[in-house]
């Protein structure tokens, strides 16, 4: 089995465990024997791998998104995690994110202007900047949420 399938079966079977094998046969609708399969490393399941949407589900249940953030590693990309879930509260429209990104864009330009005030943003200001980088991203998010609700 290649290194990238053993790493992605290792994080699979740390999703399952994390949610509960029993939850998780009820959430994908596979039995215990099948997803066992999907994390299993003997070479007769080296193929297998969960489909999509289970991964899903199961990472909706789950304390943490073990596969999505596996993948993410492994395409060089970083997560942040924020188990608050802001997207799934998208309540007060268009207009509030309209709002909320002018608060948001005016914050991270006063925290540009007081990281640059010396003429050299530090490594902790930048980690500042792009915390509040971060921040202005998932008001645009849930923005575009709300605008392809209204649109459909």
């Amino acid at each position: 089995m290649s290194t990238i399938g053993s790493y992605l079966k290792k994080h699979t079977e740390a999703l399952v465990k994390d949610v509960g094998i029993e939850p998780a046969c009820q959430l994908t609708g596979k039995s215990k024997a099948t997803l066992g399969r999907y994390y299993s490393d003997h070479d007769e399941h080296a193929d297998r791998f969960m489909p999509v949407d289970a991964v899903a589900a199961l990472e909706e249940a789950a304390s943490y998104p073990h596969v999505t953030g596996a993948l993410a590693e492994l395409r060089g990309v970083g997560l942040e995690f924020n188990g608050s879930r802001r997207n799934t509260d998208r309540s007060g429209g268009v207009n509030s994110d309209v709002i909320a990104l002018s608060q948001r864009f005016a914050m991270l330009m006063a925290e540009y202007q007081q990281s640059i005030e010396d003429g050299v943003i530090t490594v902790n200001e930048a980690k500042r900047l792009l915390r509040e980088t971060t921040q202005l991203q998932q008001v645009l998010i849930n923005m575009k949420l709300h605008l392809e609700e209204e649109t459909s």
